[in-house]
């Protein structure tokens, strides 16, 4: 009988799944979008934690980060594996490290499958649940696999035996049962030889007579006709029998059918090697075949072209049709592409004068989620291998019918040729991906051949990446002071503290680094130290003259949410030596408006130990002021895109007239940002604003250079202090502290 599973129903209990993840915030969120969508999620923080609960527990399925510190998601997967009925337990990977080498180190660590770390929580269900159902499958493949096994053993396995010079087979009656005929049945070799093609009967005498003349045992593959049914696919292992005087008597051993056992071992092969979706060789087959595929055309000296495709918009199908529809797309895409991809249709002619090429079919696989992979043996030249890509886009241009709406789909295809884009399948595939991706950034639906200029951005933000994981540890991160000038009195009435990154002989300005950190959630720790260093030099510094102010960091929303800010700012105070006050905290408006009721309570305890708070970026938020009269907030720092027009249009001059007026109704100072003209300058002065920093003063500097400057202003000859108070002689501020509530800065 043909050989199929059928799942009879699916579980009513809800999936259980393990994550694991570090990052309390990404658990979280994952973890929370996962029930949402049925599954029942235990957490836990850490690979040995994991381990532990996997001793005594078996979810159904296990979401991993990758990057987790001590042992990392790695080697946790590479340990669970080893581990008695863990070897095929679905495990997902989560990594944010979208390369070749990340998504192999996964796979040689035991991973089923790899997801990159992004917010698309619908793709990352419809994943785990293909994963899921996989799993279910190769379950219930394993489980037929065990019953077959024990039902040759029972009944399907019979004995039988060959006497030289006898013609007949001695069987017994599971024997005649395996071979379908009734028992007591009369067999003989001829019998067995009709029974054979006429090439696999002249290949069994050969065997039987190399047997015979060297008296060695024999395994047999035979396929038998059989009547009214399928053929026999029998397996016969004999083995000689010897007399007492070393003479050969005959041959002694078992026949069983394996007919089932072949079917269910192809069909394991299948789902091993094949996408259970479309039925094209997956990423693993793929990789083996082009690894073949390319050794053969370095040893005929042939080029080939990799064409990476990537579906436009297939999200918006997802979410709008559902996955089921998506699922459909994808089968109706492999399908249009397979029409193309067939031995010969795809070829092109050789160039003119060059030998023919050797003849090899063109390959079509599925790399994963809605991105396919062409290689086109033979294939060398730039203009062939766009022609055949604009093929396949025609190919996709025709609607397609989906849950009753037509929908289009189209491509992006990035190409790369053997040998001149690469050596190796992952680098082809590497730098097909970048022309792909450059394709997508560039509008889609269209072909882009790799260039190496390509690669060039994403490589060099990797090694920025990893240099600035190894910054703080090695000392390269230091601060930078820009003084804040009184406008009153010419005088310093504080300094923020700026983050610059010394990595080797470059100082490298905050815009390049800054970002990545906060991607990368770096910004949290570098954030902690500049807290802890800015401490340290308001203790060097303290009872210097025009240095005894506070010193303002510039801290991300996120620090007030995910580390206790009040310990870290008083362990940093306590070990300089100084007031908790020395240390002037200042957060973005944007900042503040985007995780307000998370940040006031931290904001109020703060105040409480007498730490000075600052809104940066005044006047680009985005909600209602409200909140300057119920927050405890000293200073209000204009951001410089609306001083820049100052003294040029008058509506500037409105605007900071305006927050001038507002921050001295509510007691509160008010800093002005960028000041970088005289004319800036006296328009401030002007409006009554009370400091300002910008390069017209004081670009930001080391702190000994900081120091040097203070004391040079003793001359007051710089431009800017003749403008602001020509005939004030310089002297000693008093150290500026946090406001009272309802008390004026002045």
């Amino acid at each position: 009988m043909p050989f199929s599973i059928r799942l009879d129903h699916e579980p009513v209990d809800p999936p259980q799944l393990l994550l694991i993840d570090d990052d309390a915030v990404a658990r979280l969120l994952t973890a929370t979008a996962l029930r949402q969508h049925g599954f029942e999620v235990t957490v836990v923080e850490s690979g040995p934690e994991a381990l532990a609960l996997l001793e005594r527990w078996r979810p159904d399925l296990i979401v991993l980060d990758a990057l987790m510190p001590g042992q990392d998601g790695f080697e946790t997967c590479r340990l669970l594996r080893a581990r008695p009925g863990l070897a095929a337990l679905p495990v997902l990977m989560l990594t944010g490290l979208d390369d070749e080498a990340s998504i192999e180190q996964a796979y040689r660590a035991g991973a089923t499958d790899f997801f990159l770390k992004s917010s698309r929580w619908a793709m990352l269900v419809g994943r785990l649940r293909h994963l899921l159902r996989a799993a279910r499958v190769r379950d219930e493949l394993e489980r037929k696999r065990s019953e077959l096994a024990r039902a040759q053993q029972i009944a399907r396995i019979g004995s039988v035996a060959w006497r030289p010079g006898r013609f007949g087979l001695d069987c017994t009656a599971e024997a005649l049962h395996v071979l379908g005929l009734p028992s007591g049945s009369r067999l003989g070799l001829r019998q067995v030889l009709r029974r054979l093609e006429p090439v696999a009967r002249r290949a069994l005498l050969a065997q039987l007579r190399e047997a015979l003349a060297g008296r060695e045992p024999m395994t047999l593959d035979l396929r038998l006709a059989r009547d009214g049914g399928p053929e026999l696919l029998l397996q016969v292992e004999v083995e000689p029998q010897f007399d007492p005087r070393g003479q050969l008597s005959g041959y002694t051993g078992i026949v069983q059918d394996v007919g089932e056992r072949r079917a269910a071992e192809d069909r394991i092969h299948q789902l091993a090697h094949f996408d259970a979706l479309t039925g094209l060789p997956n990423r693993r087959e793929l990789i083996a075949r082009a690894e073949r595929a390319i050794d053969a055309g370095r040893r005929e000296g042939e080029a080939l072209a990799v064409l990476l495709i990537g579906l436009d918009r297939v999200k918006l199908v997802n979410d709008t049709l559902g996955h089921a529809a998506g699922d459909e797309l994808l089968r109706r895409v492999a399908f249009r592409l397979q029409t193309c991809v067939r031995h010969g249709a795809l070829g092109v002619d050789p160039p003119e004068g060059s030998r023919p090429a050797t003849r090899h079919d063109d390959l079509l696989g599925r790399l994963g989620g809605d991105e396919f992979v062409v290689l086109l043996n033979g294939t060398g030249r730039e203009r062939d291998a766009c022609a055949v890509a604009q093929r396949l886009q025609d190919a996709l241009r025709a609607p397609l019918s989906l849950a009753g709406q037509d929908v289009f789909i189209t491509a992006s295809i990035g190409v790369a040729l053997f040998p001149r884009d690469g050596a190796s399948v992952p680098e082809l595939l590497r730098h097909a991906d970048a022309a792909m991706r450059a394709t997508k950034e560039a509008g889609r639906n269209a072909v882009t051949l790799y260039h190496p200029t390509l690669a060039g951005g994403g490589r060099e933000q990797l090694q920025t990446e990893t240099a600035l994981h190894m910054a703080l540890s090695r000392g390269e991160l230091v601060l930078h002071y820009q003084p804040k000038i009184d406008l009153r009195s010419g005088r310093v009435a504080g300094v923020e503290a700026l983050m610059r990154w010394q990595r080797g002989d470059r100082l490298v300005p905050p815009g390049d680094f800054i970002p990545l950190a906060e991607e990368t959630g770096l910004i949290v720790p570098m954030s902690e130290w500049a807290l802890r260093e800015a401490a340290r030099q308001a203790a060097a510094w303290r009872g210097l003259a025009g240095l005894d102010g506070p010193i303002a960091v510039n801290l991300p929303s996120r620090l007030f949410e995910c580390s206790d800010l009040i310990a870290t700012l008083g362990s940093a105070a306590e070990a300089a030596g100084v007031p908790a006050g020395a240390v002037q905290i200042e957060i973005t408006e944007t900042g503040l408006m985007k995780n307000l009721q998370t940040v006031i309570p931290t904001l109020h305890r703060l105040h409480a130990i007498g730490v000075g708070l600052a809104i940066d970026d005044f006047g680009t938020g985005y909600s209602s002021l409200a909140y300057l009269t119920t927050l405890p907030i000293d200073e209000l720092k204009i951001d410089r895109s609306f001083i820049r027009d100052l003294g040029v249009t008058p509506q500037s001059a409105a605007v900071v007239g305006a927050i001038v007026a507002l921050a001295r109704t509510l007691s509160l100072r008010v800093v002005a940002e960028g000041v970088e003209t005289l004319g800036q300058l006296e328009a401030l002065l002007d409006l009554g604003c009370d400091s300002a920093q910008g390069y017209l003063m004081a670009r930001p500097m080391a702190a000994a250079a900081l120091q040097a400057w203070v004391a040079g202003l003793t001359a007051g000859d710089q431009p800017w202090q003749q403008t602001i108070a020509p005939q004030a002689a310089p002297r000693r501020l008093p150290s500026v502290r946090p406001r009272s509530p309802g008390a004026h800065p002045g």
